[in-house]
């Protein structure tokens, strides 16, 4: 296999800048990312690249980029859902909180979150990626450090206050530089193999807290405390690391040689409207404009509704389901231990999932089939759970559901990130649908109260709520990109307006959405 655009050279009409790149002084050759954008590299055209194989350059951005990428998102998630496991090892007793407070602790750190997510995607797309991953993750390895020895309810409520503020920018900032090195059709697959992180840091989390709660009275600590605490500390020292091993951007990876950055850097200029007949290159410079203009985009607003029939289910089950084991009967090292083949197949699922819809090119029929598996999930636990005595039937409810959700998450982040052109509005626009989307882990951090347990119908049934609301979504989003998609099919294209349309993004009739 080759080039897919069948290009010996990048020759897209060489060095006219009026048509294919954006507007830039004459004497201004070589553009530095930080002032100009993403992937303006006019040093790479003409250069041959008929002796790039695309297979073998997708390998070693694999092999470079997601191994790191998939390590930091592990240790966000195990950091941001570890209080579930802190809980039933006595968090709640030793800071003689109530349930509606331990409820309250959940809730803040996705205000917090939510909030400083946009302007967080904005400074990475500025900064390097190398240097404002890493020092996130320093912060937000030091909040949870001490975390460990806060005294009383206040102490926790604001630790978890900065541990979104410094958590925020992690998921977005990772799932938008995927966009900076992956085309399209690839990058489901990607999403998912560092988002299955998420799977994992379940899995390890109930087997590490399992572990780490046999420290009970080591130096005086309670066993919940050196959860947080060592975990925290794990962070720190990974994110040392992570500043050596975070590449920043095709232009300046060493890993690959000039023809194979010269071939990663057009086909992404280019991709959006490959399909249309004519090449126009995506925008790549900064206007407030684009930032304004994904705040006002239809598809993220609907797109959200989405979001939140997944994520709802998501936070849910990551917070609550060790306790919802447990009040099935079931220990507390054995409702730890119980999580993890739950988690193990969920991430195997959303690997083989994303596979699949990266070949058909489709992202809404496999989106749509995994959350039909979460509702059959939560309708399995709402009958079961009314039923009583049957705790086998509600674990295996929680088992489906899981093994949708994790599926279905890269596959609905993909598929916004895919339908938004320009490389500064994807950046706001990603980070507005992970961060306003991600309020509802606020919600769901109240779904599952302590005065509905050992049943939590009311949990399931709203989990199972936003779920049919999220699969409403999905239909709308599919039927409207076909209806854009047939109609630009019909508009006469003008060959001196690639300026315009570049800077029209997924406005643009050369654009084409992927359904």
């Amino acid at each position: 296999m080759r080039n897919p655009f069948a290009l010996s050279q990048i020759t897209a009409r060489p060095h006219d800048e009026s048509q294919h790149s954006s507007p830039l002084p004459a004497n201004d050759e070589k553009v530095s990312r930080d002032e100009k954008g993403a992937i303006y590299a006019p040093e790479y055209e003409g250069v041959d690249t008929s002796s790039v194989n695309p297979k073998r350059v997708l390998l070693k951005m694999d092999l470079h980029l997601i191994p790191m990428l998939a390590l930091l998102y592990l240790l966000s998630f195990l950091d941001r859902g570890n209080i579930g496991n802190a809980k039933i090892e006595g968090l709640i007793e030793s800071l003689h909180m109530t349930g509606p407070q331990y409820n309250w602790t959940l809730t803040v750190f996705f205000f917090t979150y939510c909030v400083f997510e946009v302007p967080s995607n904005l400074l990475l797309k500025r900064l390097r990626p190398s240097i404002w991953l890493p020092s996130i993750m320093v912060a937000w390895g030091t909040v949870m450090t001490l975390m460990g020895i806060v005294q009383n309810f206040q102490g926790l409520l604001l630790a978890r206050l900065f541990l979104g503020v410094t958590e925020a920018g992690l998921y977005p900032g990772v799932a938008y530089y995927i966009t900076m090195w992956y085309c399209r059709s690839e990058a489901q697959f990607r999403q998912a193999m560092f988002f299955s992180a998420a799977s994992v840091a379940g899995a390890f989390s109930g087997l590490l807290a399992y572990a780490i709660a046999k420290m009970d009275g080591v130096g005086g600590y309670e066993g919940w405390r050196w959860i947080l605490i060592l975990e925290g500390i794990l962070t720190v020292l990974v994110a040392c690391l992570a500043f050596f091993t975070i590449y920043d951007f095709p232009e300046t990876a060493k890993f690959l040689t000039e023809p194979e950055r010269a071939w990663v850097i057009h086909r992404l200029r280019y991709q959006g409207s490959k399909d249309s007949g004519q090449m126009v290159a995506e925008s790549e410079h900064f206007k407030w404009r684009y930032v304004r203009d994904a705040f006002t985009d239809w598809q993220i607003y609907l797109g959200l509704w989405m979001y939140w029939g997944i994520v709802c289910p998501l936070y849910g089950t990551s917070l609550f389901l060790p306790t919802i084991i447990r009040e099935l009967g079931y220990t507390s090292s054995t409702a730890q231990l119980l999580t993890v083949p739950i988690y193990i197949t969920a991430a195997v699922l959303a690997v083989a999932v994303a596979w699949f819809s990266d070949r058909s090119g489709q992202r809404s029929p496999y989106i749509f089939t995994c959350m039909l598996a979460i509702a059959v999930g939560f309708i399995i636990c709402i009958a079961a759970s009314a039923h009583g005595g049957v705790p086998g039937v509600v674990y295996a409810g929680i088992f489906i559901a899981v093994c949708g959700i994790y599926p279905a998450f890269p596959g609905n982040v993909t598929w916004i990130s895919n339908n938004l052109a320009g490389s500064y509005k994807r950046s706001a626009g990603m980070a507005i649908h992970i961060g306003v989307g991600n309020l509802a882990g606020a919600m769901a951090s109240n779904f599952y109260r302590t005065a509905d347990a050992p049943k939590y119908i009311l949990g399931h049934a709203l989990e199972l709520a936003f779920v049919t609301v999220g699969l409403c979504a999905v239909v709308g989003l599919r039927l409207n990109y076909g209806r854009i998609n047939r109609k630009r099919d019909q508009v006469v294209l003008h060959e001196n307006s690639d300026i315009e349309y570049s800077e029209m993004g997924d406005r643009a009739p050369t654009y084409r959405y992927v359904l």
